[in-house]
């Protein structure tokens, strides 16, 4: 069973990025404004998109301003094809960044296989959260984007047994195959910051909270998150 089927389709989600992204300079016609970002780092198994949807919705109501949801698969998509990459970075403006550059020359030592694919992913990041209004799920945000004073990072964490039985709900599968999925994934998660950045994403240094999803209910954490996140830094 795909863990896809957590999140809507691509597609859908592709042509929401990009008309966004683009009716945002509608909003921002001087370039000088500051708008914050958000970053949400999470375990597998946690109710990170169904909180991501309603933080979004909260934040466009309190800064009368669209927000753009990224996540792994959207960045993915978007890095696969040369055509999406060029009109996402052109909507954002191509900026060329000292601080990304610093970030990217930090973390290049510990990048183990495809760097080229890592470092365009990472400008995607970067640049997305140096524009503002992003929610961004996952992909070491909260390190790439930790040197962005626009920046606000969330992780939300569970225990086993809420991972497992949230996965087994979601994608309708027996309790003993969502065990394998939430434990596979997992692995594959902190592999990932481990492999890339040689850092350890369950260090609470790098957020500003975290949240207990056993005890709050996706909806409370964007209610949370919203009201700790200023409408402009």
């Amino acid at each position: 069973m795909s863990v896809k089927l957590l999140v809507p389709s691509i597609e859908m989600r592709l042509r929401s990025l990009l008309e966004i992204t683009r009716r945002q300079d509608e909003f921002d016609a001087s370039r000088s404004k500051i708008h914050p970002t958000i970053t949400v780092s999470r375990e597998f198994g946690c109710e990170a998109y169904p909180m991501t949807l309603c933080l979004k919705d909260i934040m466009e109501k309190k800064t009368g301003q669209p927000w753009t949801i990224m996540d792994k698969a959207l960045l993915e998509e978007v890095a696969r094809h040369n055509n999406l990459s060029e009109e996402l970075m052109r909507n954002l403006g191509e900026k060329k960044s000292r601080i990304m550059d610093e970030v990217l020359a930090t973390f290049s030592s510990h990048w183990k296989s495809d760097n080229d694919h890592f470092r365009m992913l990472c400008k995607y990041v970067f640049s997305l959260a140096e524009k503002g209004n992003a929610i961004i799920v996952g992909r070491g945000s909260n390190i790439v984007t930790q040197k962005l004073k626009n920046c606000y990072h969330f992780r939300i964490y569970a225990s086993h047994a809420f991972k497992v039985t949230s996965i087994a709900k979601r994608l309708d599968i027996p309790n003993e195959e969502a065990e394998k999925v939430v434990e596979k994934s997992q692995k594959e998660r902190d592999a990932f910051i481990h492999g890339y950045f040689n850092l350890d994403p369950h260090d609470l240094k790098f957020y500003h909270l975290v949240f207990n999803n056993d005890k709050n209910s996706p909806e409370r954490i964007a209610q949370m998150i919203a009201e700790y996140v200023p409408a402009a830094p």
